[in-house]
């Protein structure tokens, strides 16, 4: 049963973080949540498992979470979330009577 919640509580830790990153903006709550969530699988590990279990669980904290952002990264998940868009347009001077370097020099004052 132990185990058990500490593989759960690793995966939520390492959604939560992900989930932070890449998809939530805002203050950070999944962010420490995450955190929260790895921290406590680490203590959980350590406390009812014992002393290599709390060690294979932090190992396995650091390297999960590593390997889930870098794949994430390396993912296509990234492109179809992002703005790509090109506006080709220009806007044309409201006053006709201004020539270019007129208005280059009205920009630079």
């Amino acid at each position: 049963m132990n185990t058990i919640l500490v593989v759960l509580l690793v995966l939520a830790g390492v959604a939560l973080l992900l989930m932070e990153m890449f998809l939530l903006p805002g203050f950070g709550i999944a962010g420490v949540s995450g955190f929260a969530c790895l921290i406590g699988a680490v203590i959980v590990a350590w406390l009812c498992i014992g002393r290599l279990a709390g060690y294979i669980t932090l190992a396995a904290c650091v390297v999960l979470s590593g390997v889930a952002i870098w794949g994430f990264l390396r993912s296509n998940a990234l492109d179809k979330m992002a703005l790509d868009t090109k506006i080709d347009s220009h806007v044309e001077l409201a006053n006709n009577k201004l020539k270019k370097e007129d208005s280059k020099k009205e920009a630079e004052n």
